[in-house]
Parts: C-alpha cells; sequence; structure tokens
C-alpha cells in the first residue's frame, strides 16, 4: 500500500491548489482510356488529403477536441489504474479528473501545430507515392502520413504538451512520485508522462486521419470537387485496375 498512498499523495499535490514537367510526362498512363491520368491522381491525393487532415487539426484542436471524444480521450494510463481507483474509493476523484483534463487540454493545444506538418508531407508526395495510395488500401493515406510525420509530429507537441503539463507541477510530481512507486510494483508506471500524453495525442491524430480518409474513399457526397470525383470514382480507386 506504500506505493498507493506516495501516488494519492502526488495527485493531491499536483492538483489541489512539386516534380518536374518531364518527371509527370514520364508517369503519365497509357493504358484504358477513362481512368484519370498520374497528374490527375497526384493532384486528386493531394487535395484530398489537404481538406482531410485540415478537418482533423481544426476538430481536435478546438476545446474538448479530444477531452469530449470517447474515442480519443486521454486517459491515465493502463499501469495507474489501480492507482486511480484508490484515489477515486478515498474520495478524490476530482483529482483524477483534473489530472485527466490538464492532459487532454496539452493535446488539444498540441493539434494546432498538425496541419502545417502534413501539408508539408503532402507536398513532398511524389506521383508514385499517389498511385500507390490510391491502390493501396483503406488506410494507404493514414499510413503513409505515420511513416512521413510521426518524428516531426512528436518534435513538434512535445514542448506543448510539456508546457500544458508544467503550468501545474504535472511532469515534475509524476516523475518523482512514479519512480518511486516502480520501485515497490510489479506494473511499472512510464515516468515519462509527457511522453506518454505526446504519444495518445499522436495517435487520435492518426485515428481521426483515418476517418477522413475512409470517408472520402466510401462516400461519393464527400467528393466535393469534380477532380476528387473523377479520381475516387475510377475503377483504380475501387482497386479494379
Amino acid at each position: 500500500m506504500k506505493h498507493t498512498y506516495l501516488a494519492c499523495a502526488f495527485f493531491v499535490l499536483l492538483f489541489s491548489g512539386c516534380e518536374t514537367t518531364q518527371q509527370i510526362i514520364n508517369n503519365l498512363p497509357t493504358t484504358t482510356t477513362g481512368q484519370p491520368n498520374s497528374l490527375q491522381i497526384a493532384s486528386g491525393l493531394r487535395e484530398a488529403l489537404t481538406i482531410g487532415t485540415q478537418n482533423t487539426a481544426n476538430r481536435l484542436s478546438a476545446p474538448d477536441g479530444f477531452f469530449a471524444n470517447a474515442m480519443l480521450k486521454i486517459l491515465m494510463p493502463p499501469e495507474a489504474q489501480k492507482v486511480e481507483s484508490t484515489l477515486r474509493n478515498v474520495g478524490l476523484g476530482g483529482v483524477v479528473d483534473k489530472a485527466v483534463l490538464a492532459m487532454n487540454r496539452g493535446a488539444e493545444e498540441a493539434a494546432k501545430s498538425a496541419a502545417p506538418i502534413f501539408i508539408n508531407a503532402i507536398r513532398q508526395m511524389s506521383i508514385t507515392d499517389a498511385i500507390g495510395i490510391l491502390r493501396g488500401g483503406d488506410f494507404a493515406a493514414t499510413n503513409y502520413f505515420k511513416q512521413k510525420t510521426t518524428a516531426a509530429l512528436t518534435t513538434a507537441f512535445s514542448p506543448v504538451i510539456n508546457n500544458a503539463l508544467k503550468k501545474v507541477d504535472a511532469t515534475k510530481y509524476w516523475a518523482d512520485v512514479f519512480t518511486v512507486y516502480n520501485r515497490f510494483s510489479k506494473t511499472p508506471v512510464n515516468t515519462d508522462l509527457t511522453a506518454y500524453v505526446t504519444e495518445r495525442a499522436i495517435n487520435g491524430i492518426f485515428y481521426e486521419v483515418g476517418l477522413e480518409e475512409q470517408k472520402i474513399r466510401k462516400d461519393p457526397a464527400a467528393r466535393v470537387t469534380d477532380l476528387l470525383k473523377t479520381v475516387f470514382g475510377s475503377p483504380l480507386a475501387q482497386n479494379r485496375y
């Protein structure tokens, strides 16, 4: 029980008070008539992904973008659930709730920096990348973003989240208390709270990007321009090419 009481003390302290023309020509298709050409595919993908990622960033960076979303809300780490339960049982549920709110507010603030990072990845997308994404299955674009933007998102998110948590001394007390807690517990808690919240925030961003990708792939009503209708309504996009 010693480590549980230490954790309880922590929470009280914490919350009480473009490619060249030649490249484009080389990539133009010479197959079935009526299919979008390579340049159209690349332009359509860039347009779709720009819309989708901006929608995602705007939605998640709004107040309660994470906190009020049951799928994305950042909760205490699974390893700390015993501590959380103990706190609630002794009447300190409000303390836990404040901790959860602080983590989600940090994620919402960090999400404001996501759109420029995604736009940069979209601008660097080659025609080969675009064709691969179009033909690559339901989450090909999302997986592309994970590969191209995770490092940049982590770099951008970490200081924002860290600053949000430091306002209430969260990172200090988390590290101090749970370093001791881990000496007694068989299930250690990550002592880097900023890393934990950053990882969860980025996972939430990619989850929402995946939903936007599904919308544009499967819902004709989401294809709001002629170019999107041409590209995503083609057999190529339906994996029938």
